[in-house]
């Protein structure tokens, strides 16, 4: 065998005139026509950023293109070893999550008691969920438990995480709902 895992005997017919040059017909640069040379990679000139994919828990990596903020591509990415730059039909098409025209764009809200769907601005509804965890946390608050002991907490909020948050993420939602008094956080991972 020679070092490229080939019989040897595929390198002496190689080596052989006419017949090495009739084998490599098709293959390495000589395959490549000057229009492909010249039209260059498709990703050149991008920007490139590492992401997980928002569909699953398996926490695929993707590899985010774009030029001027538009998005151009999304692709695994071959350095994850969660994926190794495969992805599933869902992960293959998630740049329709942005590009989408039918993508929402406005908060479908239903009012308690209402029967009938309306659109919000999605500063409204952010502003309106921050309401109702204040409130929670006001209602939920305890500061001290059944013996006595000092205690400073809320159990009218819970968290579950995700395995598609990646680190910063959960840590940065660790310490959010820790500030707010919360104790019981938790994620799916390590359920």
């Amino acid at each position: 065998m020679e070092p490229s895992g080939r019989p040897r005997t595929f390198g002496r017919l190689r080596a052989l005139p006419g017949v090495g040059r009739a084998m490599d017909w098709g293959l390495g640069p000589i395959a490549a026509s000057k229009r492909t040379k010249q039209a260059g990679a498709r990703i050149a000139g991008l920007k490139v950023t590492e992401s997980v994919c928002p569909y699953c828990a398996v926490g695929c990596g993707q590899l985010v293109y774009t030029r001027d903020g538009e998005l151009v591509d999304i692709e695994g990415n071959p350095r994850s070893p969660i994926n190794q730059g495969t992805l599933c039909p869902k992960g293959s098409a998630s740049r329709q999550l942005i590009q989408q025209p039918g993508r929402l764009t406005k908060v479908k809200y239903r009012r308690p008691g209402g029967t009938q769907w309306e659109e919000l601005e999605l500063e409204t509804a952010m502003d309106m969920i921050a309401d109702r965890v204040i409130a929670a946390r006001e209602d939920g608050w305890q500061e001290r438990d059944e013996q006595g002991r000092k205690v400073d907490r809320t159990l009218a909020l819970a968290h579950l995480g995700g395995a598609t948050l990646d680190n910063e993420e959960n840590y940065l939602i660790k310490k959010l709902f820790t500030a707010l008094g919360a104790i019981q956080i938790e994620n799916q991972a390590r359920i």
